[in-house]
């Protein structure tokens, strides 16, 4: 789907690898939050949006209704996000 963006979970220049456990499809809006910090996952899939969006934007309503929801899941096991990887980025 050509919405969908391969986002790095741990970016790249902070040390991520190239590598499907370090990735996390995301739509393209959703990718460039998690990028800069206003949305990321816990370990188990479920989105997180940060209070900064609400304090520094306060428009942000689409995002506010999608805390806790649970991310698709993989059809394959290996190509499931490393939860070490997503609890790295959640903090």
């Amino acid at each position: 789907m050509p919405a969908l963006e391969a986002a790095h979970i741990r970016p790249y220049s902070d040390g991520g690898e190239h590598e499907v456990p370090n990735g996390l499809p995301l739509r393209r809006d959703l990718h460039r939050l998690f990028d800069l910090g206003y949305v990321s996952a816990t370990p188990k899939g479920h989105l997180l949006v940060s209070p900064r969006l609400r304090e520094e934007f306060a428009n942000g309503h689409t995002y506010y209704a999608l805390e806790g929801q649970q991310l698709g899941q993989p059809n394959r096991p290996d190509a499931t996000p490393d939860p070490s990887f997503l609890a790295w980025h959640s903090e």
